[in-house]
């Protein structure tokens, strides 16, 4: 069933070829594709590309509904929840990154991926920093969003069994997104909450940039980029204030660790 999707998603993606790209005709590693039912949602500008990706992703979805404003999709999400929502931030006649605020601040418990044209890595930030979960550039592959998508729910499912994670006085409330220190609420951007997660998620251990570029930006790390230390000073200053106990330690030449206090 998955190699025939695979393959009628690369024979009508010649139709669209600014848009995606058939899957790789070298041999890939076989990887486990079973996933539970979910309800998914596209938001997509391109009519052909939405029945595209409707079509190849039916197969793991309970439903898949496809909508083209963000009236009808937030009036769709009120009744009958999505748990992903596949976002184009393309859309014309609306600002992409509003749009994507707009939905993660009236539903922040779906997981949306971001699709777009553009394919810088400062574009890539910006989408995940306004509340993307993660963002892929066009074109793309099947196979690619498939995985990516498996990505996210395991993420969510995680989150669903953990709803809070305290470490002494301090709490991070994953079905709100909201954190708070000695009762304090601290006002994180989805980025900044989505990094301080992933900290208290492996208290104790020490974390490269490269691992937490990967695993919290999902881009690859480039040597020439600070957005990881940049993130990180975001947090202190935000979650350390003037208290002695600082979360968040520096481990010279190899990354970041967060400090798990009894």
């Amino acid at each position: 069933m998955q190699a025939n999707l695979n393959e009628q998603f690369g024979m009508l993606s010649q139709f669209l070829p600014m848009i995606c790209e058939a899957p790789p005709t070298r041999p890939v590693p076989a990887v486990e594709t079973h996933v539970t039912p979910f309800r998914l949602m596209i938001m997509e500008a391109s009519v052909p590309l939405a029945r595209l990706l409707a079509t190849g992703l039916q197969a793991d979805c309970s439903s898949v509904e496809v909508t083209h404003d963000l009236k009808s999709a937030l009036e769709s999400l009120e009744k009958c929840p999505s748990e992903l929502l596949i976002l184009d931030l393309d859309m014309p006649n609306m600002d992409g990154l509003g749009l994507l605020r707009s939905l993660r601040a009236k539903r922040p418990e779906v997981r949306i991926l971001a699709l777009s044209q553009r394919s810088g890595i400062e574009d890539m930030a910006r989408a995940l920093d306004n509340g993307a979960d993660d963002y892929v550039p066009k074109p793309f592959s099947l196979i690619e969003l498939m995985a990516r998508i498996r990505a996210l729910r395991r993420r969510s499912h995680t989150a669903a069994r953990t709803p809070a994670a305290k470490s002494a006085n301090l709490v991070l409330h994953r079905d709100q997104c909201r954190v708070e220190r000695d009762g304090r609420f601290i006002d994180l951007t989805p980025r900044e909450f989505t990094l301080l997660d992933y900290l208290m998620q492996h208290a104790g251990k020490t974390l490269s940039r490269a691992v937490l570029t990967q695993e919290v930006w999902n881009m690859p790390f480039e040597g020439n980029t600070n957005i990881v230390d940049v993130y990180i000073k975001y947090l202190r200053d935000k979650l350390d204030g003037d208290s002695d106990v600082k979360l968040i330690r520096t481990v010279r030449g190899i990354g970041y660790s967060y400090q798990s206090i009894a």
